[in-house]
């Protein structure tokens, strides 16, 4: 690297003025450049000198007034009380602080730009309508000024103004009113603002105007855009022999009339007739062929894990002495992803940790919301979702009982809304989270117990964090400001004053600092004005971050801010393009990490200054295109479990030594995906219980079941047949036992439809549906019925033989029966069927045999039901059992009976009991290959997954098997 300009700005220092330093005053327009100019005058003199004296510009002038600084929220009380009072005399209703906060912020900045550019408040705001008057007016504007005069007053029309623009017109008209009425305000208060102090020492009016008296030279270092109120000080001082300006800047951009990034050291120079202190502008840019490293990322998120690799790369052994390195972020909003992926690196992080990016936002707001709904909208329940928010938040510190009693109680009731009254976190750093606040007022009392909580709570467990706490204290100061605010003002809506909390505490942030001549340095691209680093890292140079591509909102039209020299987005795109190229003067390593995927927020180009650059000078730039990452550091591999050691001694030992019974379920799991089976009942993943709003067809099926079971259950056992039109006065009960059913699976006492929420009123519709359906469908079809067994999960499993290494084994099978009776149809003919209900899209069809009996089964409900079948007249003696699916979506249209397309093939008499042997035999089959030890578990990726398949992540590399040419 080039020498850095702070260290020619030390030598110089010593050259102009030795070792009599001590009544110099050195001028930033940050702090950040303080320390490391000092390490250079420490290194420069060599020895123990009288320091000079260092201000930031706004520290340096405020020595001009004894008045206290007015926050921003005073500033904005004022304004509300001043513009009442201009409407009241103006014969107009006051504006309610919810009407005016969204202009007050616009009016604030456009006064202060007003006072920093020194314009005149009456003249800006003016109301003109011919050009006459223009001509008269601003004779001393240019002819280009007076251009842009005439056209923000031509879009107003000179014979009439619609109601939108006499609206405008008259705040207009009240502007330089409420302007004066402010300043008149702060002075009776002892206050004042920055832009008042600027106007008030340029316009010669500054309560100590002999404050440079101490300083016998003023050196005013880096500074690059002034304001006019600067430009006027900084000249006069020069003219007077007090101040010196050092000017960062390289001959490439100032030379150039046309290069954004020398307009406004272009302006101090030629216009407004600063010297440059340190000489001759230099040419750096022009002669330097360094290598630039262009990071094309897939995401805003993966720029900062590319560069995690490329710190690596850098420095495997961490920063070595004597060379320094940055990040600086054109997009500040990367703070959070880069700080979690950060190597093991020592870092120095100044641009702040924003208090909306951290937990204790996500709390704060959580709290407002939940307000919101129980004491804005008098809800009694708010969604699970954010009790869940809560309970697992880093800061709420929940009992782990308390968490886990909540979440399993959600769970088991399915409850989508939690009743305020009922949630007990007593257990907790937070125990009063839930309770509504009882009056309006009580919105930032609220929200400053809680933050007194949190403090609290971190320091009894020794856990203060410097960060977290910082940014508590500095949010109880901003809402303890808003509070006295509203407390002058009056009572407002709970929803208005958590608005206006959220925007008084969002700017709020908190330094991370370490060292900042050591380590990485982390800050934002306005933060490193004056800064050289050998290595610099910049993150979010995307077109339209890097220069943004919007301004502040204004009641200035950008015509008037031309004419009267205000900033506009040119000058912000100017200002950007200097921060950005002043850095390729000195580093010799430049590594610049952009979004390359085009969606809402980014348009996947690099910013325009990289073309620039590209074509304007002869660095060398290597463009990087980040590949798909992986979550596999290498080529991933299907995952597969090989049959041996404990995975083979823990299915041997659970089925064939212990007994474990084999169900139906477990049966089709293995024919869809053997690493599925595997997962769940050899490793025994379970899925999480959880709370879902989706429609879920387990509980569907599981109340239909028992409602089919309570209504069938006086018939079971009888010896003589029942007439199915017994059946007709059953259903009448249907919907009232689906409601009691639907209260026991949720845990709840539903007394009536109404207690139902939307998601359990429409399980009850569909249940109820269905089970009269099913009903209807035996009243249709048969003459009289006899159960012969109903919901029995326990008497049903046998031995099953079965081949293991050669050797016979048995392996105990298991039947879950939901229905077998006997049926007299409407020929007469007794049947004996075994019934299985079905609430999803099973059906009774299949294409031919072969295809069912197959690992990749094209009915897995025909499959289940002959494994019961074969259980019950295995364990009976019973033969014949006809397997019969009631699906309601289709037993109207197909029937109940399996069959073929074609209907040529139905599960009847003789094809009937073919199929059953058929099955035996691919029972024992597919048993035998569960227990072939050379056939490893892997996932069969043509079987269809289900969206709500708990275990698809271990499916994601799974890929067909191979045959070989000799196969």
């Amino acid at each position: 690297m080039d020498k850095a300009f702070l260290r020619l700005v030390a030598e110089d220092i010593q050259a102009k003025f030795g070792q009599d330093i001590s009544d110099v005053a050195i001028v930033f327009n940050n702090k950040r450049p303080i320390t490391y100019l000092k390490k250079h005058l420490v290194d420069v003199y060599g020895q123990a000198i009288w320091s000079p004296q260092f201000y930031t510009i706004q520290e340096f002038l405020s020595l001009s007034s004894t008045k206290t600084q007015a926050s921003p929220l005073s500033q904005f009380f004022y304004l509300y009380e001043l513009h009442n009072a201009l409407l009241a005399e103006e014969g107009h209703e006051p504006e309610t602080l919810e009407e005016f906060y969204p202009i007050a912020e616009i009016i604030l900045s456009d006064f202060g730009q007003i006072d920093y550019d020194l314009v005149p408040v009456e003249q800006i705001y003016m109301e003109l309508f011919d050009t006459t008057e223009i001509d008269l007016a601003f004779q001393h504007f240019t002819a280009e000024q007076q251009d842009f005069i005439r056209l923000f007053w031509q879009s107003f029309s000179a014979k009439g103004h619609t109601a939108v623009q006499q609206r405008f017109l008259k705040l207009w008209k009240r502007l330089p009113k409420l302007y004066h009425a402010l300043k008149a305000k702060l002075a009776a208060e002892g206050q004042i603002n920055y832009p008042g102090l600027y106007r008030e020492l340029a316009e010669g009016k500054a309560e100590k105007g002999d404050f440079l008296k101490p300083y016998k030279k003023i050196l005013f270092v880096g500074f690059n855009a002034l304001n006019r109120a600067e430009a006027l000080l900084f000249k006069t001082w020069q003219e007077q022999g007090l101040a010196l300006f050092y000017f960062d800047a390289d001959g490439h951009y100032i030379d150039d009339k046309i290069q954004e990034a020398g307009l406004f050291i272009r302006r101090n120079l030629q216009q407004t007739g600063l010297e440059n202190a340190l000489g001759e502008i230099p040419h750096v840019l022009a002669n330097r062929t360094t290598d630039v490293q262009l990071y094309q990322c897939l995401g805003k998120n993966s720029e900062t894990k590319t560069l995690h690799d490329v710190l690596l790369q850098d420095f495997p052994q961490g920063i070595p002495d004597g060379k320094t390195a940055a990040i600086l972020l054109a997009d500040e909003s990367l703070l959070v992803p880069l700080l979690q992926s950060l190597p093991d690196l020592e870092v120095n992080i100044t641009t702040g940790y924003p208090l909306i990016q951290s937990p204790i936002y996500g709390l704060i707001d959580l709290w407002c919301e939940v307000q919101m709904m129980i004491s804005q909208q008098k809800k009694e329940k708010i969604p699970y979702q954010l009790l869940e928010t809560f309970l697992s938040h880093p800061m709420t510190k929940v009992a782990p009982e308390t968490k886990q009693r909540i979440q399993k109680e959600a769970s088991e009731k399915q409850l989508f809304e939690i009743p305020v009254a009922e949630i007990d976190v007593a257990q907790s750093a937070l125990p009063d989270f839930f309770k509504p606040i009882a009056l309006k007022n009580d919105v930032i009392p609220g929200i400053n117990r809680m933050i007194r909580s949190l403090l609290e709570s971190m320091a009894t467990q020794g856990r203060i964090r410097l960060i977290e706490s910082d940014l508590l204290i500095e949010t109880r100061k901003v809402l303890n400001q808003l509070h006295m605010g509203f407390d002058k003002l009056g009572t407002f809506s709970i929803s208005f004053q958590i608005g206006l909390v959220k925007k008084a505490i969002a700017p709020i942030n908190s330094a991370i600092e370490g060292d900042p001549l050591k380590g990485l340095q982390i800050m934002g691209l306005l933060e490193s004005r004056c800064l050289n680093f050998d290595y610099i890292y910049v993150l979010g140079a995307n077109e339209g971050i890097l220069p943004k591509t919007s301004s502040s909102a204004t009641f200035l039209p950008n015509n008037l801010r031309k004419a009267y020299g205000l900033p506009i987005l040119e000058n912000q795109d100017a200002l950007s393009a200097y921060l950005f190229y002043r850095h390729f003067q000195y580093s010799n390593f430049m590594h610049l990490f952009y979004n390359g995927i085009v969606d809402e927020s980014s348009t996947g180009e690099e910013s325009r200054f990289i073309k620039q650059l590209v074509f304007e000078t002869n660095f060398n730039f290597i463009k990087r295109v980040q590949q798909q990452t992986l979550l596999f550091p290498v080529q991933p591999k299907e995952l597969i479990i090989a049959k041996e050691g404990e995975i083979w001694d823990k299915l041997y030992n659970r089925y064939i030594v212990n007994k474990k019974l084999l169900s139906a379920s477990a049966f089709t799991t293995y024919l869809q995906s053997p690493l599925q089976f595997f997962l769940k009942y050899v490793a025994e993943i379970k899925e999480p219980p959880s709370i879902s709003q989706e429609f879920e067809m387990n509980n569907l099926g599981s109340i239909i079941h028992r409602c089919m079971e309570l209504l069938l259950l006086p018939y079971k056992g009888l010896a003589d047949f029942t007439p199915t039109a017994v059946l007709e006065e059953k259903i009448a009960l249907v919907d009232s036992l689906v409601l009691q059913e639907i209260g026991l699976q949720y845990q709840q006492d539903f007394k009536s439809y109404s207690d139902l929420n939307s998601l359990q009123r429409i399980m009850h519709k569909i249940s109820s549906a269905y089970i009269q359906m099913y009903l209807e469908y035996d009243i249709a079809n048969y003459q009289s019925f006899r159960i012969v067994e109903l919901e029995n999960e326990k008497d049903y499993n046998l031995d099953f033989d079965i081949m293991i290494d050669g050797e016979p084994s048995k392996i105990k099978l298991y039947g879950i029966i939901d229905r077998v009776d006997e049926v007299v149809d409407q020929d007469g003919q007794v049947k004996i069927r075994i019934v299985d209900y079905k609430t999803g899209s099973d059906k009774v069809l299949f294409s031919k045999p072969e295809n069912v009996f197959a690992k990749e089964t094209e009915n897995k409900a025909l499959l289940q039901t002959l494994f019961y079948a074969y259980v019950f007249e295995q364990v009976t003696g019973i033969k014949g059992l006809e397997p019969h699916l009631y699906v309601a979506r289709r037993m109207r249209e197909d029937g109940t009976l399996f069959r073929n397309n074609s209907g040529s093939m139905v599960f009847t008499d003789y094809f009937l009991e073919e199929m059953k042997n058929d099955f035996l035999d691919f029972l024992r089959e597919t048993l035998e290959e569960l227990f072939n030890r050379n056939i490893p578990f892997k996932h069969n990726p043509d079987a269809h997954v289900y969206p709500s398949d708990p275990y698809t992540l271990f499916y994601k590399y799974s890929v067909p098997e191979t045959i070989s040419e000799d196969e």
